[in-house]
């Protein structure tokens, strides 16, 4: 789902996978059929050598086909939910897509429609949702958690007993340290260290971190809008 950079990762990871059998047992290996994108100047039109089938409602036509969504970017993680929605699919017809040169401890768990992309590492009792998007490099430690539909940049730097909410992107290079909470719909800025509870809905950049702005997305945004 999409046609933008982390979606033609997504493609190379699968085809990663393919190549190296290291998927799940009993595996035989993906065929990916082409890409779903709501911008109508793209449909049909060929990426990669797979075409653009349309909008991201035509999910429907292919009842035997699984899914994974690569849309997700610092200007509209807020709505990640929304956009999957537009499939119509249940959570059970998205697949969960591991690069094979990413680290993921057998004592963690992901969810439906997560993608872990290149030389990604995932510690011991980390549990991470579903759509949660992981870019290259990044580090999630020990008993973390990462909500659902939320984007972690490259080079991220997650320490241990952190607590990310759902609908957040965590920029490129950011670093939380250990037992922090992220509220839902927060954006972490590009280098960023956090060293404290970040309340939803915020935007917070810096060494160390300080407060921008809302997003616009969850409960505290919505009430300061109106205010």
């Amino acid at each position: 789902m999409g046609t933008g950079g982390n979606c033609i990762d997504i493609l190379d990871t699968i085809d990663e996978i393919n190549a190296t059998g290291t998927a799940r047992d009993g595996f035989v290996g993906y065929q990916c059929l082409g890409f779903l994108d709501d911008s109508r100047d793209n449909w049909g039109k060929e990426i990669c050598g797979l075409k653009v089938l349309g909008p991201l409602s035509a999910a429907a036509e292919f009842p035997e086909a699984c899914f994974v969504n690569g849309i997700g970017s610092q200007h509209n993680f807020t709505r990640k939910d929304a956009i999957i929605a537009k499939t119509g699919l249940p959570l059970e017809r998205f697949e969960t897509i591991v690069h094979p040169t990413a680290s993921v401890s057998r004592m963690s768990t992901l969810g439906p429609g997560t993608v872990i992309l290149q030389n990604v590492t995932v510690t011991s009792n980390v549990r991470i949702g579903a759509h949660v998007i992981v870019l290259p490099n990044s580090v999630i430690s020990h008993d973390s958690v990462v909500g659902d539909y939320t984007c972690i940049a490259g080079g991220v730097c997650v320490s241990g007993g952190v607590r990310i909410g759902r609908n957040c992107y965590l920029g490129t290079n950011s670093s939380i340290i250990e037992q922090v909470t992220i509220g839902d719909y927060s954006l972490v800025g590009m280098g960023s260290v956090v060293l404290r509870d970040v309340a939803e809905g915020s935007v917070v950049v810096g060494n160390p971190s300080r407060f921008l702005r809302h997003t616009g997305g969850g409960a505290t945004s919505a009430a300061a809008a109106s205010a």
